[in-house]
């Protein structure tokens, strides 16, 4: 059995800035479309539209562009203008080649835990596009595994803790979601570490886990290595 706990880490706003841009993406469309109705009801529309297209489209930059570009269409009876069709499409490039914005002290964490602990990345979305975001993040050689999934689950973490041989008690997932990141690997008998960005998608919303004995939050990722140095003491350095 393994001694050392297996961190895994998710990427989007936990690594790297990625929600933002798309607060930034939701207020150009609600411009584009304010002739035809209130910023607030454009919102909900195109919420309503992501979460009905997540099972054809999946998660990230593309479904969420064809989402807008879908909304369009439906608040305007089929009458929106090409123009705006063309605007939305380009914002759905400028998100997709927006630069990869790192979060304070996530080089220096992991360069610091990397060294003592196995290290995985699990996100979640388009494969090209992760792909692409993790290449240019410069964090790639950090981490013994990459995985790029479709839907972070019970059966997609079983599945990944089996496939590496990792005990459930002894893998820890830090991430932004309490639905994605969080809940699912408590479930399986692992451990959660959550830590907020200062914004969440409505999708990854869920009710906080308060009491459960593998729960955790944290204010800021520079606090994982004090948490884990205090909750898995004793423990050396990953032998080669």
């Amino acid at each position: 059995m393994r001694d050392l706990p297996f961190l895994a880490f998710d990427a989007d706003d936990t690594l790297w800035h990625n929600e933002s841009f798309f607060a930034l993406t939701e207020e150009a469309f609600t411009q584009l479309l304010a002739p035809y109705a209130e910023p607030g009801a454009l919102r909900e529309r195109l919420t309503r539209t992501e979460r009905r297209n997540l099972g054809v489209f999946g998660y990230g930059v593309k479904g969420y562009t064809l989402s807008m570009i879908e909304t369009a269409i439906e608040v305007t009876d089929g009458a929106v203008p090409a123009m705006v069709l063309q605007a939305l499409l380009d914002l759905g490039k400028e998100m997709m080649a927006h630069p990869v914005t790192l979060l304070d002290g996530v080089a220096d964490v992991l360069e610091q835990v990397a060294g003592r602990f196995p290290l995985m990345l699990i996100t979640k979305g388009d494969l090209f596009h992760q792909e692409d975001k993790v290449a240019r993040s410069g964090l790639a050689d950090l981490f013994s595994a990459v995985e790029i999934v479709s839907e972070k689950d019970t059966g997609t973490y079983s599945r990944l803790l089996a496939r590496h041989s990792i005990p459930p008690e002894q893998f820890v997932m830090i991430g932004n979601s309490l639905r994605s990141d969080v809940i699912p690997i408590l479930e399986i008998g692992g451990w959660g570490v959550h830590i907020p960005y200062h914004l969440t998608w409505a999708h990854e919303n869920a009710p906080e886990p308060l009491g459960h004995a593998r729960y955790v939050r944290l204010a800021d990722i520079r606090d994982i290595p004090a948490w884990v140095d205090a909750q898995f003491p004793s423990l050396g350095i990953v032998e080669d």
